[in-house]
Order: C-alpha cells, then sequence, then structure tokens
C-alpha cells in the first residue's frame, strides 16, 4: 500500500502539487484551484499538528467511523470525487495567492518525513494508526 512516508511518494505528490496552476479546472469537487490548495493546506496542517488544533471525534465518527476508515483504506483504489468535507476545512477565501499556498502545501508534505501527531483524532474516523494515517494522507493527496 502507498504511504505519504514513503520519500519517493512525497517527491511525486510534490510534483504533482507544483504543476496546479489557475487554469486548471476543478476535478476535486465545487472549489476552485486557491481553495482547493487552501482546504489541503489546512487539512494537512491539521494531521500533522499545527496551529493549535483540537481533535475531538462526532457522534456520527463513533458510530460509523472506523467501519468508514477500514473501507477507505483498505486498497489502491482512489478516494472518490466529490466526497463531501466537514465545515472546518472549507476555504472561505475565494482567491489569493496560488504560488504561495503550493509553496505551503510541499512543504506540509514533506513535514511527514518526520511525522509525530500523538494527540491526532480525527473528527470521523476517531484514533487513527500511524499506517492509517499515512494511507489516508495519501489517498487524500492524489485527488488533486
Amino acid at each position: 500500500m502507498k504511504s505519504i512516508f514513503d520519500k519517493s511518494i512525497r517527491e511525486q505528490l510534490n510534483e504533482r502539487v507544483e504543476r496546479i496552476n489557475q487554469n486548471n479546472k476543478a476535478e476535486w469537487g465545487e472549489m476552485n484551484v486557491f481553495q482547493m490548495l487552501k482546504h489541503n493546506t489546512y487539512w494537512n496542517g491539521w494531521i500533522l499538528g499545527k496551529d493549535n488544533h483540537t481533535y475531538k471525534q462526532t457522534f456520527m465518527g463513533k458510530i460509523f467511523g472506523k467501519i468508514a476508515l477500514s473501507k477507505m483504506i483498505k486498497d489502491e483504489k482512489p478516494f472518490d470525487k466529490n466526497i463531501p468535507t466537514s465545515e472546518q476545512f472549507k476555504a472561505k477565501e475565494l482567491d489569493g495567492d496560488v504560488e504561495s499556498e503550493k509553496l505551503k502545501w510541499i512543504t506540509l508534505i514533506q513535514e511527514y518525513e518526520n511525522y509525530s501527531n500523538p494527540s491526532f483524532v480525527h473528527d470521523f474516523f476517531g484514533k487513527m494508526t500511524k499506517e492509517q494515517i499515512s494511507i489516508l494522507v495519501y489517498k487524500q493527496l492524489t485527488i488533486i
């Protein structure tokens, strides 16, 4: 299974991020290019433990989270497009500096080399193993 903790995978993902430009057509849902970048920098910062996030699993996540997680990371199949996202991950700004946001995202991707966030609890999936996180992050980033 591919993992964000694999250096060659991080390099491939960084190359994909570098190719993103303002003229890309949205293939990831309703967000424009800048919103997609902002969503991913915030999401990765959340996983990595940046910016003093509060981690708490939702009630529905406590009921269905582990089942959903096992289905989502069981194989190499990419995530479905247009999966709903939690409100906290929706970018409010409609536009901004695409190049700056790309650099921020690339930096965050590199930080997975030394991943350590023992307090992380996914808002739906709950407490996750490092291996589960590595696969989830990889699959999240391959949507671009």
